[in-house]
Formats: structure tokens, C-alpha cells, sequence
């Protein structure tokens, strides 16, 4: 979609992640962030009024992730948006990043920001992290999305396929090898701005994210996995309504993954978004908002 300009070219429906926020009031700022005894610098973005609705990246991601859809969901919630722990710009102390380290490090969040209990969004890895979340500290969570959570079945060859090309692209930064990744996550290449790979390049480039990724990447490591892999014996503890956001092209899961989580969890429907990949808050951005606003505020099976 355009913006009909007669003084020129049209507009394009998306300029930058600027303008996306251009007109939308926002705080963006760090805050600390207690966890394992020391303290984290967590970069978060606010913004909008109502219910209270958190939003979580995934691997080697950062809050921009969001960038399209938090003016819209502004609108109805209380949004926030912020880096998980050894992401974006905030801290990457030298540890693990499991997912109970994820985990604890946004129950902390929580605390800190005053925010009792929320509806929790998650792409990829953040959708795994509000899942345990939600299995392991019920009454913080009221409703939550998963949003192409990714590799339910713990396949072997798509964690390969993650580390390698995650950790090939914060090793050679170079817009070529960013570019390849971050157009992982979309099914129209096209969609893919040299914005957003340049913001990509700068945060894999930050002294110490490359202990900073491999920290994050061992939960692509089979043993290490194992501990918190996708199965029935936590998720059947998630008590929270879930909606399962699939779409027709995603990389890391299909369907069939999708009907494992709807058997193991007490509480959920599944929503596919057509014609989008890994990120379809970037690529379908109207029916994405949509969704929430359905499954959010009125408990309607947006299907």
C-alpha cells in the first residue's frame, strides 16, 4: 500500500522504523534489571495505555522486530517492547542464555516496570521463553501469543541450520552475510531494508557479542537443549489461553509442529497467517494486529 502524493512518487507504506513511530508518543530507555545476582541493562520501549502486552524477539533479534506493529497496538494496550538479556543493546554478561536465564530475566522485567501481570507475545525464541513463562510463573501471564515459535519437534538439522548461519553472521558483519539472515525471516525478500540489516550489523558488531551469540546459541546444542526442549511434560502446565500464530512459509516449523502444541496445551487455537514467513508482525502487519486485538481484549478465536 501507497500514499498518493501528487507532488511526486508515492509513499511508500512503510519509510522507516521511524517513521513508523513518528506519531506514536514512546519512551524508549534502559532500565536495571536484576538476575543471578548481578544486574543487567535492559533496553526497553514503552508505549500506549490499557492492558498491559509484552513483546519478545527472537534469536539475535532485537526490539525493532516490532517496529510496525507497536503504534497500532499502542492503540488499544499498554505496549512493551525491550531486549532480552545478551540481545540488542542491552547487557550481555558472559553466561548461558537458557531459557530460564531468558525466563527469570523478563519475571525480573516485570518487577522492575511495575507490571503485576500481562498478555505475553513471543516470536521464535521469545515465543519459547513466554511459554515457559507462563508454565513456570502462571500468575503473571493472562493470555498469551506464540508467534512462530519455531522447531517444536527439536529437530536437529534446523538447530544446525540456526547456529550456523546466526553465528556465521555475527562473525563476518558485512552486509552480504547479514542481509542472508535476516532475510531468513521473510518470505518476501523484498521486504528486507537496508535499515534493518544495517541495524542488524551494528548490533552483531558490539564488543563481546560474539560470546554474546554463543551464549545464546547453545540452546541449538542437543544436550544443553534437552533441559528445556519443547514437550508435553512443561507445556501442559501453561493454564493461560494461548493463540498458536503459524504462517504458510515459515522455515522452522510447519504445520504438524504447530498440532503438537495444540495436543500438549490445555488452552489453545491456532491462527495461519497466509502469504508470510518467520516475522509476519513485519510482513502482515494489519491481520497481525488484528489477531492480538481479537485474541487479546475480547477472547475471540480470531480464525
Amino acid at each position: 500500500m501507497t500514499t498518493v502524493d501528487s507532488y511526486g512518487p508515492p509513499i511508500p507504506e512503510h519509510i522507516s522504523i521511524w517513521g513508523e513511530l513518528a506519531d506514536t508518543d514512546h519512551v524508549l530507555r534502559h532500565v536495571d534489571v536484576p538476575l543471578a545476582g548481578h544486574t543487567v541493562r535492559t533496553r526497553v520501549l514503552q508505549a500506549g495505555s490499557g492492558p498491559e502486552l509484552v513483546l519478545l524477539h527472537g534469536t539475535g533479534g532485537h526490539l525493532e522486530a516490532y517496529a510496525r506493529d507497536i503504534a497500532g497496538l499502542s492503540q488499544d494496550f499498554h505496549v512493551t517492547a525491550y531486549d532480552m538479556v545478551g540481545h540488542g543493546w542491552s547487557d550481555l554478561p558472559d553466561q548461558p542464555y537458557t531459557i530460564d536465564v531468558l525466563s527469570d530475566h523478563l519475571v525480573s522485567l516485570l518487577d522492575v516496570l511495575g507490571i503485576d501481570r500481562a498478555h505475553l507475545s513471543g516470536e521464535s525464541l521469545g515465543g519459547w521463553v513466554v511459554a515457559w513463562v507462563a508454565a513456570h510463573h502462571p500468575g503473571r501471564v493472562d493470555r498469551l501469543v506464540l508467534n512462530t515459535p519455531g522447531n517444536i519437534a527439536n529437530k536437529p538439522e534446523v538447530m544446525v541450520r540456526m547456529r550456523d548461519s546466526t553465528m556465521a553472521a555475527v562473525l563476518d558483519p558485512s552486509d552480504a552475510t547479514v542481509r542472508r539472515r535476516v532475510e531468513f525471516l521473510f518470505h518476501h525478500k523484498e521486504m528486507v531494508t537496508d535499515e534493518l540489516v544495517n541495524l542488524r550489523r551494528k548490533v552483531y558488531s558490539r564488543s563481546g557479542f560474539v560470546q554474546a551469540i554463543t551464549n545464546t546459541l547453545v540452546l541449538q546444542d542437543p544436550q544443553i537443549r534437552k533441559d528445556f526442549a519443547w514437550a508435553p511434560s512443561w507445556v501442559s502446565r501453561v493454564i493461560a489461553p494461548t493463540l498458536l500464530l503459524w504462517t504458510s512459509h515459515d522455515p522452522t516449523g510447519g504445520l504438524d509442529e504447530a498440532e503438537m502444541l495444540l495436543d500438549w496445551l490445555p488452552d489453545a487455537r491456532l491462527h495461519v497467517i497466509d502469504n508470510a514467513g518467520h516475522w509476519p508482525q513485519w510482513e502482515q502487519v494489519g491481520e497481525f494486529l488484528d489477531t492480538h486485538r481479537s485474541w487479546l481484549l475480547e477472547g475471540k478465536d480470531p480464525s
